[in-house]
């Protein structure tokens, strides 16, 4: 019985939460925000959630890009064994880069627009007060906050714009040895393997700057 009503309370949970994530989507913020202050969640509760998701997301993506170099390396350097395997691993390793790679980028989207109605609430709320030395430390504490806040968007958005040419060049290199799946082939990709190697190395480093980013931002977040 216990077990049951467990079970029936994260479904109701799991439909709660997709359905304000239905709100958000169309537009529909101050519903979705109305929504979450019912259960005794804020802008900035919604924003510290929605940036330790996104380090869990470029963390995976990390991961998801990393195989699929491992296994076009493993394609190139190609030494005996069943092709076609190896190349459909390759193609589901792209098709899951792509996958997480819009994950992180709709992400970056929710983050920042939670982000601009917090800042936008905040400032508000700073002109409704009557003390002048109260109001001035609030817009200090804003002012920091905001600072801080462009500097983690702006390694967000440095993934955002390194990703489209990683996914053309894995997406490029797909396509190629779909049609020409054979060791001769293969051996003449040695060249484009390494430049993208470098640019999967680049845009791993880039996470791992936006995930640090996003750790020192959460920690100077108002409570």
């Amino acid at each position: 019985m216990f077990q049951s009503c467990h079970l029936s309370n994260n479904r109701f949970l799991v439909c709660f939460v997709a359905i304000l994530g239905c709100l958000f989507l169309i537009g529909c913020s101050n519903v979705y925000y109305a929504a979450w202050e019912k259960v005794g969640k804020y802008k900035r509760d919604l924003l510290r959630d929605n940036i330790e998701a996104i380090k869990k997301e470029q963390l995976e993506a990390s991961e998801q890009f990393q195989d699929a170099l491992t296994r076009l390396k493993e394609l190139t350097g190609f030494k005996g064994g069943n092709l076609e395997e190896i190349y459909n691993k390759l193609k589901k390793d792209y098709e899951q880069c792509e996958d997480k790679a819009e994950a992180v980028k709709r992400r970056i989207q929710k983050i920042d627009t939670i982000a601009s109605d917090l800042f936008e609430e905040w400032e508000d709320e700073i002109e409704t007060m009557s003390s002048p030395k109260l109001k001035r430390k609030s817009m200090e504490k804003l002012i920091a906050t905001k600072r801080r806040y462009a500097k983690f968007y702006s390694a967000m958005k440095r993934i955002e714009r390194r990703l489209p040419p990683v996914l053309t060049q894995l997406r490029d290199n797909v396509l190629y040895l779909k049609h020409n799946l054979n060791a001769q082939a293969i051996s003449g990709l040695q060249t484009e393997v390494a430049s993208i190697e470098l640019d999967v190395q680049r845009l791993l480093e880039d996470m791992q700057a936006s995930i640090k980013e996003a750790e020192d931002f959460i920690k100077t977040m108002p409570e």
